[in-house]
Formats: C-alpha cells, sequence, structure tokens
C-alpha cells in the first residue's frame, strides 16, 4: 500500500501495461515457413529431374549400348496397336537358333541392304538346301511378309521399346544418331551431376551452425 500511494503522488496513477500481441514475430515466422515450403518443392523437382533425365539416359542410351543392341524406329503402322509409329525399339542380338514363335525381329530387307523391317515370327520354314528360315507378319497386316527371313538377314530380337521417343531419333537424323546419342549421354549424365552437387552443397549449408557471437 505504502508503494502504490508514493507512485500515486509523483506520477499519477500508474499506467497499464502494454500486453505483445505477437504479430510482429508471428509474420517474420510465417514467411520463413513459406520460403521452406518452397524450397522444399523446388528440391523435389529438382529431384525427380534428375531422376527421370537419368533414367532417360539408363534406358536409351546406357543398356543398348551395355548389352551391343541396335536402336531402330518404327515408321508405319505395320505394328500397331501395340507398337505405333515413333515407338523407340532396342533389338538385342541372339542366336538365330534360339528364335520362336511370337518373337518380335528386326531384320534386312535384302542381305547386305540397309532397308530393314520390324515384325512378329508367324512361322518357320527352310530352303531347298536345308537352311532353316523365319515367316514374318506385321501385327497389323492381313497377311505374311512375301519373303522368308535368314539368318543372315536378323539384326536382334525385341528387348524391349519406349513409345513415342523414336520422333525424337528421326528428327535427329540416322545417320548421326551416334554423335547425338553422345550429346545427349554427356548432357544427361552432366545435368544429374550438377543437380545432386547442388542438392549435397545445400544440405551441407543447413547442416553448419552458425557461430555465436562473443
Amino acid at each position: 500500500m505504502a508503494a502504490d500511494l508514493t507512485e500515486r503522488l509523483l506520477g499519477g496513477a500508474a499506467e497499464p501495461s502494454k500486453q505483445w500481441t505477437g504479430t510482429a514475430a508471428t509474420t517474420p515466422a510465417r514467411g520463413s515457413k513459406r520460403k521452406a515450403v518452397w524450397a522444399a518443392v523446388g528440391r523435389f523437382l529438382s529431384m525427380a529431374a534428375m531422376l527421370v533425365a537419368l533414367f532417360a539416359a539408363l534406358v536409351l542410351i546406357v543398356v543398348p549400348v551395355a548389352t551391343g543392341s541396335q536402336t531402330y524406329t518404327i515408321l508405319t503402322k505395320s505394328m500397331a496397336q501395340k507398337y505405333p509409329p515413333g515407338t523407340f525399339m532396342v533389338m538385342k542380338p541372339v542366336p538365330f537358333e534360339e528364335l520362336k514363335y511370337g518373337d518380335v525381329i528386326t531384320f534386312q530387307l535384302y542381305s547386305g541392304r540397309p532397308d530393314v523391317e520390324t515384325h512378329r515370327i508367324v512361322g518357320f520354314g527352310s530352303t531347298q538346301q536345308g537352311e532353316k528360315t523365319l515367316i514374318t507378319r506385321g501385327d497389323n497386316n492381313g497377311a505374311n511378309d512375301p519373303n522368308p527371313v535368314r539368318a543372315i538377314q536378323v539384326k536382334g530380337k525385341l528387348f524391349y521399346a519406349v513409345p513415342y521417343v523414336g520422333f525424337v531419333a528421326n528428327f535427329l537424323g540416322n545417320s548421326d544418331r551416334g554423335t547425338w546419342t553422345v550429346i545427349a549421354a554427356v548432357a544427361l549424365i552432366g545435368y544429374g551431376a550438377i543437380t545432386v552437387y547442388k542438392s549435397v552443397r545445400k544440405t551441407r549449408k543447413r547442416g553448419t551452425p552458425t557461430a555465436e557471437a562473443g
């Protein structure tokens, strides 16, 4: 009571204490949370892009080269509906004796010439000399191919196919496909390496403790 009377005599009634609403602190906190969310989204999208690039490099470049396969593009509708025009075909070399009914193969139309066809094996035959041959037909065709296929004509058996990617290969040009393949491989691997480096660098920065002021 004495203290209260003294305050009144000296300065009148004491001013009511101001209440802290916390608005100044919550606004920066919300901004920090939003930045953190957008940063997380950016890292996720960057990682997703890197994985897509690495997957594309693996499927379209690394595996065909590692397995000695050759790549082709379906240009006609003879193998639709399953393999429409633009399908990227990876054909793996296999022994002629291992080919069986139902296999999809790429073969030269005429031995020693560059023109090829990709059709399905629908039967077997033999020449007058006893050489085994293949009877082929496009899935969308109503009749078998007119000429039997000999072992020397076969370029490979279907390993796997990627829809629509063949259009890109055709745009780049068949004659320069090898050069473009190398360029694409270097670009994709380089992009993946840069993305990983940036991600690791950001992680290290966030994990480094800030030095305290003396």
